[in-house]
């Protein structure tokens, strides 16, 4: 008789290379039972948005071909994991579950639901770090509670990118027999209904070996030139790993381990402003993690009384991009063609939402997460609270970003602009971010028609700043 299988449930960590859990039932020398539940309502308001949806859709299905061609068939449920697991592992004879750890309130609550469930059937289980560098509560600042602040967490942090990933070949894992009873992958209903997510296909390949060429190509091309160029949108100087990591085909130490092989060995190795960006991944887990309600509410509870507008339209003219100002337009405009946006563009976006058109961040917060393939709750909190001033180690509110300066400054010749606006694209760069100011006839002679091809500044710059100052003003009398 052969051994039992080891269960190993698959969440955020859809690959084969530096899986903690494959690596667990490797070394037992036990046969894998890959597993794969989707429960559409376990992130509640946070479930999956559409894009993420659709990149889980993919991820799944590569990894089910990549099972295959190992002798493997990855089983597919739907419904609760405290209900499913511990059937699934009864009826194919598992004594253990492997799976990795979640950090966001509801997948602590799933899988704290799911051992209970399996305890009650006498089913071992063993969880694992398959997404972060280190555990969220392993950095504690001096006086021993979570840090706040950037900096000094990831000077006390920065020690873990040296921790290497597991070291196996995936080729040796051996799978359990399983029968044709499992759902099919199109049997969970990921995809959304809207057909708006077809149009991703032209952009990512959604694969673990895309992954990892994406790595080769970030260590080759934009780590050593990642402080300068990391900013300038119309270049490929940043990595696009995000969406990879948000669902877990590649994993942070195994971004660390490449980035690291790929500097020289002198005193200054691990000091690439890149790893910086895996730390601020980092630190906004740790941030959900000690503080689970933020998805919700400000970390800085003043802000709660924030005198935010409501103004639906406003708000369609910024998800859409047409308020008028090309750096924000074009960066709202990538999103809903690609999933994805830059990020000192998703800075500039989001500053204006919650500047200029005192929207609340949490309205930001919702269209980011049902639109980027890289939607990740701890980092589009983060984000959010930090652009709205709310969060920690966040940007002071009374800091607005100009959109026409920063336009003018990180699309000096709008090259950025003009991909995404093509009423643009005859415009000489003096006035691409300005087009309003436009002498007339130098708008008949590129073809721009204000109002007709390109709208108009939905909100004058030196009214909405000092608007949003008043209102920062209202909050400090509360």
């Amino acid at each position: 008789m052969g051994q039992k299988p080891c269960l190993v449930w698959f969440r955020k960590d859809l690959r084969l290379r530096d899986q903690p859990a494959l690596h667990a039932a490797l070394l037992a020398k036990r046969p894998v039972l890959p597993v794969f539940v989707w429960d559409c309502e376990e992130g509640g308001r946070w479930a999956p948005g559409a894009a993420s949806r659709w990149w889980l859709y993919q991820s799944l299905r590569s990894l089910e071909k990549d099972i295959s061609c190992l002798g493997g068939s990855l089983i597919f449920a739907k419904g609760r994991a405290a209900d499913l697991i511990p059937q699934i592992a009864l009826e194919y004879g598992s004594d253990k579950v492997l799976y990795g750890r979640a950090y966001d309130p509801p997948g602590l609550a799933t899988q704290e639901a799911v051992e209970d469930a399996l305890d009650q059937h006498g089913v071992v289980t063993e969880s694992f770090n398959a997404s972060l560098l280190q555990e969220p509560w392993e950095s504690k600042n001096v006086s021993g509670k979570p840090f706040q602040v950037f900096t000094p967490f990831w000077r006390k942090s920065r020690q873990f990118i040296y921790r290497e990933p597991a070291s196996y070949d995936p080729r040796k894992l051996s799978f359990s027999p399983s029968s044709p009873s499992s759902l099919s992958l199109d049997e969970l209903d990921l995809l959304p209904a809207h057909s708006w997510y077809q149009k991703l296909e032209n952009h990512w390949t959604v694969t673990e070996d895309a992954a990892h060429d994406q790595l080769a190509r970030t260590v080759s091309e934009v780590t050593h030139s990642y402080a300068h160029q990391r900013n300038i949108p119309s270049v490929e100087g940043t990595s696009r790993l995000s969406p990879y990591l948000a669902w877990g085909q590649i994993s942070p130490r195994q971004v660390s381990q490449a980035v690291l092989q790929g500097e020289s060995r002198d005193g200054r190795r691990g000091e690439n402003k890149f790893l910086t960006e895996i730390g601020w991944r980092e630190f906004s887990y740790h941030l959900l993690y000690h503080f689970p309600q933020i998805p919700d509410e400000p970390l800085r509870s003043k802000y709660a009384s924030f005198p935010w507008l409501k103004d639906p339209d406003s708000l369609k003219r910024w998800r859409f991009g047409n308020t008028g100002y090309p750096m924000v337009d074009a960066g709202m405009r990538q999103l809903y063609e690609t999933g994805w946006m830059h990020n000192r563009v998703r800075m500039v976006v989001a500053s204006f939402l919650v500047k200029h058109l005192l929207i609340s961040w949490s309205e930001g917060a919702r269209w980011f997460w049902n639109t980027l393939v890289d939607a990740d709750l701890a980092s589009n909190t983060q984000g959010w609270q930090w652009a709205a001033g709310c969060g920690a180690d966040a940007a002071p509110y009374f800091r607005i970003f100009n959109p026409i300066t920063q336009g003018e400054k990180f699309d000096a010749k709008g090259r950025y602009a003009k991909h995404w606006i093509p009423a643009l694209e005859n415009l000489p760069s003096k006035w691409v971010f300005r087009p309003w100011e436009t002498p007339s006839e130098v708008l008949s002679e590129s073809g721009m028609r204000l109002d007709d091809n390109y709208p108009r500044p939905c909100v004058d710059h030196s009214h909405a700043r000092a608007r949003a100052l008043e209102a920062l003003a209202s909050l400090k009398k509360i």
